[in-house]
Formats: structure tokens, C-alpha cells, sequence
């Protein structure tokens, strides 16, 4: 029984408590709402810009290629591994060439043949002998057996993979010992000949790449280096949306001076566009209830009242916000005390 009254004492002075604070805060709001708050105010400022536009992509090199063997075989050797450079001609990867050389040496015996025959036809020919039909019939069976030598000796140079130019192995396909078929990718290639090879690429909605053109100056940092800034600029636009993102995809050739970076590292760019107009640009503190691209400022009514009205941002520099709504060159956006008003309160315009 006694520790009931000891709860029921406690649970009654934490509802007193609790009532009185609760009392005192209306009281405290209702008298600041009574109240007339005093702020300060500013003119809009205009100003005519570019537009830029912000997005992110992955870094890769400007060409990236597949390479592979003309003809189906086994795998002698691959003499590159994964990221390692090489120089454009280098010797990359080869097949087996036994089988190939079987149908070199092959067409060969059968070239010689049809220049025997041919001969002998001619001869007989001559003497009246064999007609002029045999005779065409011997020529095109050694015009036949000569290109046959010919594209086995093509294929054969093509059962080597030589690189076309300077760059690195992205990836590895195929091992040595595995069969491919022709035209089978056994490297993924990265060309670059240098710093100057690299390019972000951005997604962008259809309005944006509509706005983009080719020689756009851009900025672009990298998660990598984030202490650093990199120039770019647009090199190549899309004419086809990516199938996965549903977005356009723009290139920003980049100057990376003397860092070497990796394929897929994440970047953020901001692309400077040609079209320009007017933003409005107010202080960041009169800004109220942002939440994404909108939010809300106060204005100005008469001598004493205010406006909550809602704004549209472009984008958030330093202190500074720029808005796409327009405002008349006589209204005035309150700066100070924003969090304290509401469209009943009184203010004050103090300098």
C-alpha cells in the first residue's frame, strides 16, 4: 500500500510538472505571436548567367575496344595481364598454329598442282591437242588455288593480336588453353595515349541534352581526388538514349595532367551551357522550409505585414541562392527573423 501512494504521488507531480511547462510555452508563444518582430529586408537582385547543368557519371578512356582472333582455336599465349600497359604493334596474344599451317602448307601443294596443270594444258594447247575449254577450265583452277593460299596465309597473320594502339587491358576474356571461336573476345582493351584520352560520361534528361552543345566548357571532380578540380569539355553527345538508364549520355573529354587514373572511378560534373538568362538571387538566410528545388520566402506588405510565397532554386553558391521565380523591382525579401513568422505577424523594418 505504501508504494502504491508513493506512485500515485510521483505519476501526479509529473503530470503538474509537465501541465505548468506546457502552460508557460503557450503563454510564452502567444505573446511572442502578439509581439511585433523586428527585420530586416532586402531588394532582389538580378543577374543575368549562364545556366549550368549538374550530373555524374563514371570515368573511361575516349576508345574502348574488343579484341579477338579472325579464326576459332587454342589459346598458345596472352602476354598482357589485367592493367598493364602496352605500346601500339606490341605482340598481345596468339593461337595454336598447327592446324593452320597444315592448310598453308596445304593450299600451297594445291597451287603448285593447279600450275602444273595448267601448264600441261597449255602445252597440249599449243599443239592442238587439249581445246580451249580445258585450257580456261586449268587457268581458273589455278586462279582458285592461288587466292586459296592467299587467305590462308591472311588468316594466319590474324591468329596473332597485335595492339592498334597505346593503351591498357581492362580486362582478360579468355585464358591460355581455352578453345575460341572466331571473332570471340579474348581482351578488353582500353587505348590511351595519355592524359588527354579520358572522358566522364554523364547521363542527362532529354530537356538538358537538348540545352548541351559540343565545346561546352565544363568542371569536374573526382570521388578520387577530391581536393582537385579537373577542366573539361563537351566531346560527344548521344543520338540515342541508353537503353538501362533511360537518360542521354554526354562525354566531357577531361585534362587530367599527370594523374593516372582507373576506368569506372565516380565523377561529378557541372557543365556551363550557352544559354543565359535572369535569376534572382537572394541570401541564404532568408530562405525558409527548403526541401529539394523548392522552398519559401517572405515578402514584404505594406509597412507592417508579410507574405509567405514559393520559390523554385536553380542552385545554392556560398551564401547565396538562385531562384528561378521572378520578382517586381519593388518587393522586398525579409533576411532576418524569416523562422519567427508567419502571414498574421506584425514586423518592424529595421536598417
Amino acid at each position: 500500500m505504501y508504494t502504491t501512494k508513493i506512485v500515485f504521488w510521483l505519476l501526479a507531480g509529473t503530470t503538474l510538472l509537465s501541465s505548468c511547462v506546457e502552460k508557460k510555452d503557450q503563454q510564452q508563444a502567444t505573446t511572442f505571436a502578439n509581439e511585433t518582430i523586428p527585420v530586416k529586408t532586402i531588394a532582389v537582385e538580378r543577374l543575368t548567367s549562364s545556366f549550368s547543368i549538374a550530373s555524374t557519371g563514371l570515368l573511361t578512356t575516349e576508345n574502348e575496344v574488343n579484341y579477338s582472333f579472325k579464326i576459332g582455336g587454342i589459346i598458345e599465349s596472352i602476354k598482357v595481364s589485367e592493367g598493364q600497359f602496352f605500346k601500339r604493334g606490341q605482340l598481345l596474344a596468339t593461337l595454336k598454329i598447327t592446324e593452320i599451317d597444315a592448310q598453308a602448307t596445304q593450299a600451297s601443294l594445291g597451287y603448285e598442282k593447279a600450275k602444273r596443270d595448267f601448264t600441261r594444258a597449255d602445252n597440249l594447247y599449243r599443239d592442238s591437242v587439249a581445246t580451249l575449254e580445258q585450257l580456261q577450265n586449268a587457268k581458273t583452277n589455278l586462279d582458285i588455288a592461288r587466292k586459296t593460299v592467299d587467305a590462308v596465309e591472311f588468316n594466319k597473320r590474324y591468329a596473332y593480336i597485335y595492339a592498334d594502339a597505346n593503351g591498357f587491358v581492362a580486362k582478360k576474356l579468355a585464358n591460355e588453353g581455352e578453345v575460341v571461336n572466331a571473332g570471340m573476345p579474348v581482351l578488353a582493351i582500353n587505348e590511351s595515349s595519355g592524359a588527354s584520352d579520358w572522358i566522364l560520361r554523364v547521363g542527362v534528361t532529354d530537356k538538358e541534352w537538348a540545352t548541351i552543345q559540343i565545346g561546352d566548357k565544363a568542371s569536374v571532380t573526382l570521388d578520387a581526388f577530391p581536393e582537385q578540380v579537373f577542366p573539361a569539355k563537351v566531346f560527344r553527345k548521344s543520338q540515342a538514349a541508353d537503353i538501362a538508364s533511360s537518360s542521354f549520355q554526354i562525354e566531357l573529354k577531361m585534362a587530367l595532367g599527370a594523374i593516372t587514373p582507373a576506368v569506372g572511378l565516380f565523377g561529378k560534373a557541372e557543365i556551363e551551357t550557352k544559354n543565359t538568362g535572369d535569376m534572382m538571387v537572394i541570401p541564404y538566410a532568408s530562405l525558409v522550409e527548403a526541401d529539394g528545388n523548392k522552398g519559401y520566402v517572405f515578402t514584404t506588405q505594406g509597412l507592417n505585414k508579410v507574405k509567405k510565397i514559393p520559390v523554385t532554386i536553380l542552385k545554392f553558391d556560398n551564401n547565396k541562392v538562385y531562384l528561378k521565380d521572378k520578382f517586381s523591382n519593388d518587393e522586398q525579401i525579409v533576411v532576418s527573423n524569416s523562422a519567427y513568422l508567419n502571414e498574421q505577424s506584425s514586423i518592424k523594418i529595421i536598417q
